[in-house]
């Protein structure tokens, strides 16, 4: 019994080393993923599953994946959080904005276009995504090339067996979906990147940069941050740290680069938001 014991725990050495060293770990191009500046949100907020930085870049929006609100986070305050009830409860997962118009992705990829937010007439007109089977979403961003909106799969049907993960766009001239996918993002570009087994590619949130006009995509499942262009195609990828992304859930940049990352509390954590500088 004893023998079998020492066994596994060398099995176990064994295993933890291999993990450590069949990894990388990398930062993008102007960022260093290992230094942040890192901000604790209210118990309200742990749950956190979307943000967008404000114009001001002093206020956070943000949402609450359980409830169907949009909160204004001030990071240098301790007093409560300003918040504009859009629609009852459910399980919203991302916030996007146009500049004058504000929208928020539900899970299952209906989209709600939030009206006369933080005002005593806030409300919602609610446009579901026409498309069948079973498709859920963590992610939407604004394109700016054609003024749309794009979702991104978190998992859908017909990209389990592909290889491949899906976006859809929302044309904002119509207000409609279209039916055919936006773009496919190769799940083999990524996993050639990171040197390792993607398996499923499960993004979490997503946004385009600034400065450089690509999309930064991260997975909270996979650990990855991954660089696509406006069309999909993977450009970088890199493995991210569990112990500083314990859950990123959402992802934000400042007009100079800046970049926000969000995590969900998990196990003893919680909640935050990161900044990473832009050089």
């Amino acid at each position: 019994m004893q023998v079998r014991y020492i066994a596994f725990f060398f099995l176990f050495l064994s295993c933890n080393a291999f993990d450590r060293e069949d990894k990388q770990y990398g930062s993008p191009k102007g960022y260093n993923l290992a230094e942040a500046t890192r901000y604790r949100v209210r118990q309200s907020m742990q749950e956190i599953s979307g943000i967008v930085l404000a114009p001001d870049e002093h206020h956070i929006l943000a949402i609450n994946d359980e409830e169907g609100k949009i909160h204004s986070i001030d990071v240098n305050t301790d007093k409560p959080y300003p918040t504009s009830k859009f629609d009852k409860s459910g399980d919203y997962e991302d916030l996007a904005t146009t500049g004058p118009d504000w929208f928020v992705l539900k899970s299952n990829g209906n989209l709600y276009h939030v009206i006369a937010m933080f005002t005593d007439t806030v409300d919602a007109v609610h446009y579901k995504l026409p498309l069948p089977g079973k498709r859920e979403f963590e992610s939407l961003y604004f394109d700016a090339r054609d003024s749309s909106l794009v979702a991104v799969c978190k998992n859908c049907e017909e990209d389990k067996r592909e290889g491949f993960t899906t976006a859809y766009r929302f044309q904002l001239n119509t207000m409609e979906w279209d039916t055919m996918p936006a773009y496919r993002i190769n799940v083999a570009d990524i996993a050639r990147l990171t040197g390792g087994d993607v398996g499923h590619f499960r993004p979490s949130a997503a946004a385009v940069h600034p400065i450089e006009h690509r999309l930064y995509i991260v997975s909270a499942i996979n650990r990855l941050l991954v660089i696509t262009d406006l069309d999909g195609k993977v450009q970088e990828a890199y493995n991210i740290r569990h112990r500083r992304f314990p859950q990123p859930e959402g992802i934000s940049f400042s007009a100079n680069g800046d970049m926000y990352i969000s995590n969900e509390a998990v196990d003893e954590s919680q909640a935050n938001i990161l900044k990473f500088k832009y050089h």
